[in-house]
């Protein structure tokens, strides 16, 4: 594994692809099978359940999302694990969140 420094207030929030419109996302890293990203979900955001080859990490750094029901705010951490089913994912008023995954 390398070191990897990125200053996050230099990079410009870019729209992200395979994501509901309006989403935006700064890459933090993507190599050998592990990314990180900040995802900026819009006020509305709507997502079917999906599940992940690899394990899952999600920080919410602002605002709030809610899954089955279930609503996630600010500060909340959830892990998971590779193949399981999430979602569908709902924001009224939108989210970032810190998201990693890494292979097994």
């Amino acid at each position: 594994m390398q070191e990897v420094y990125v200053n996050c207030n230099e990079m410009e929030w870019v729209s992200a692809s395979n994501y509901p419109p309006g989403t935006k996302i700064k890459t933090l890293r993507d190599f050998e099978g592990r990314k990180t990203i900040l995802l900026k979900m819009p006020a509305g955001f709507s997502m079917d359940a999906h599940s992940h080859t690899s394990v899952e990490q999600h920080y919410i750094l602002e605002g709030q999302y809610e899954i089955d029901g279930q609503v996630y705010g600010m500060g909340t951490y959830q892990l998971l694990p590779a193949g399981y089913m999430h979602g569908p994912f709902n924001s009224e008023i939108g989210a970032t969140i810190l998201i990693i995954w890494d292979p097994q």
